[in-house]
């Protein structure tokens, strides 16, 4: 077995977050002008500095397209979900927890174009990825601009601005309270919420090593070190075998993940890519077959869209403790 050592997590506290609530966020994240109100009719003016992009919200936004899980998912955390009239591009079902909360159409099981965007009449499009906003998705943010319709880059997913630092939770605290702050709404409950399930998970203490199995057959495409697998391996008290790499994702070769023979393999479960299919593939492979963790089934699965930085991360991060502590 292998011993590397894991990671020692700061745990970000509620006074942390809260103090984002101001005028400044914390780092990482975008800055708010004013303070969240909780009437969007009397509210002063909010302007953040988005992935580059200056964006004032005179009012809160009443009709939202919610591109990808992680935008539609983090305004049903915070109540939203009468403002979303149209999503795209999901990676899957809503939680439980929020099933009931969504009554919104889905415009494109991929990303939707320009046009069908439009066609709603939003005044604000949320986006999980900074591609949405080019000329052949949903429009760049000037041309929504020029037409009246504001646009919001989940920051954790900012790219154009310069190097992707690694991913905490104060910068996903930060986002939320951000969009609260958007939307002229308390986000206190969700962010208690999240502290309180992120203070219960008890990492593992083994030094066990871990492969994130993303998708892929001929070349797997892997959880890297800077991103939302990352950050839940090492709150569950895991060591990445790919957290060497500057990057959210990547590409890594069978050679390097059989050389590395993580303890454990995170699988993603996906519609179009099962966690049942990578596992016949792993068990039907000679080189990765031997591997201990394949032989003895040393398996932990996440839905897809828990591989993106959001409001489920934490509840990740606790399901991948909770499934490693049943390991033996």
């Amino acid at each position: 077995m292998n011993t590397r050592t894991r990671h020692h997590l700061r745990r970000p506290t509620l006074a942390a977050a809260a103090s984002v609530a101001g005028l400044a966020l914390l780092a990482g994240c975008s800055a708010v002008s004013a303070n969240p109100s909780p009437e969007p009719s009397t509210a002063a003016s909010v302007t953040v500095d988005n992935c580059g992009t200056s964006v004032t919200f005179d009012t809160a936004p009443e009709r939202v397209v919610a591109i990808k899980s992680t935008s539609v998912e983090l305004m049903l955390a915070l109540g939203l979900g009468d403002r979303i009239v149209a999503t795209a591009f999901t990676d899957g079902p809503v939680p439980e927890q929020w099933s009931g909360e969504l009554n919104a159409p889905e415009l494109s099981a991929f990303m939707p174009n320009e046009e069908s965007v439009l066609d709603v009449e939003p005044d604000l499009v949320y986006s999980g990825w900074e591609s949405a906003f080019a000329a052949d998705a949903a429009g760049t943010r000037d041309e929504l601009a020029g037409l009246g319709v504001a646009s919001y880059v989940q920051p954790a997913a900012c790219r154009s601005t310069g190097a992707l630092p690694k991913l905490t939770f104060d910068e996903i605290f930060s986002e939320i309270t951000e969009l609260a702050a958007i939307f002229r709404v308390d986000p206190a409950e969700l962010l208690a919420a999240q502290q309180q399930t992120l203070d219960a998970i008890e990492p593992d203490t083994r030094g066990l090593t871990a492969l994130w199995y993303s998708s892929g057959s001929d070349i797997p495409y892997v959880g890297a070190g800077l991103g939302a697998p990352e950050l839940i391996l090492e709150t569950a008290g895991l060591t990445n075998i790919a957290s060497d790499v500057d990057a959210t994702w990547d590409s890594l070769g069978w050679e390097a993940i059989v050389a590395a023979d993580p303890d454990v393999i995170v699988l993603v479960d996906a519609t179009w890519n099962t966690a049942a299919d990578k596992i016949a593939r792993l068990e039907s492979n000679p080189a990765t077959a031997a591997l201990p963790a394949v032989a003895d089934k040393r398996y932990i699965i996440v839905p897809f869209a828990s591989g993106e930085a959001g409001v489920r991360t934490v509840d990740a991060a606790a399901s991948v403790a909770e499934q490693l502590a049943a390991l033996p």
